[in-house]
């Protein structure tokens, strides 16, 4: 009797391309030598769960000398936070894939910003976008297009405006409360004072 095995995908492995790749599809590439060692094979972040996929004495990377507090010459201080660029609002706070690539195009990779070229940099921006439905792929994305590419904010933005504006309507009404019984205490203090002045004088 023959026990079939089933392989485990490689979650590091650089993506393989289709017969003719798109714009994305090259992105995917670019994203995994650039963006996956810090946002995650499937764009998740830099989770406990992605950093399984690392050998054992890779996988804390803050205690190795090359991410640490003090890290080696060739190395960088590391983020212990890091976030998502896929999944839902993941990327909400861009308004449209203009912007997302200015962003991408200055300030990552993290280690190196603004070391990637213009076009790895769109590819980059089409791929994170494509992955997260923002955009089909078809065609190129470029300088362009872009702005017309708007990215909607997810559900999951916190509605912090009307939050903010009951607060300020409630303390508004506290002082109008407030107004009433100020005015009282000040009408005593007069009458009071009134009495003493009176009691002086004779």
């Amino acid at each position: 009797m023959q026990i079939a095995t089933t392989s485990t995908p490689d979650r590091l492995a650089k993506p393989t391309l289709p017969a003719a790749p798109s714009q994305a599809d090259l992105g995917a590439q670019e994203y995994w030598l650039y963006c996956l060692p810090c946002h995650g094979d499937r764009g998740q972040g830099l989770t406990d769960e992605f950093r399984q996929a690392y050998p054992p004495e890779e996988q804390y990377c803050w205690e190795r000398g090359c991410h640490g507090e003090r890290p080696y010459e060739s190395g960088f201080t590391l983020p212990t936070f890091i976030p998502g660029v896929i999944g839902p609002n993941a990327v909400g706070k861009f308004a449209d894939a203009a912007q997302l690539n200015s962003y991408i195009r200055a300030a990552m990779p993290y280690w190196k910003p603004g070391s990637l070229t213009e076009a790895e940099a769109w590819r980059v921006t089409a791929f994170i976008l494509r992955e997260n439905g923002l955009w089909d792929g078809v065609g190129e994305l470029n300088a362009s297009n872009a702005a017309g590419i708007r990215i909607q904010r997810g559900t999951q933005t916190p509605p912090v405006i009307p939050q903010q504006v009951q607060v300020e309507e409630g303390s508004g009404a506290n002082l109008w409360l407030a107004f009433p019984g100020a005015i009282v205490v000040l009408f005593l203090l007069f009458f009071v004072l009134k009495k003493v002045k009176n009691k002086a004088t004779i």
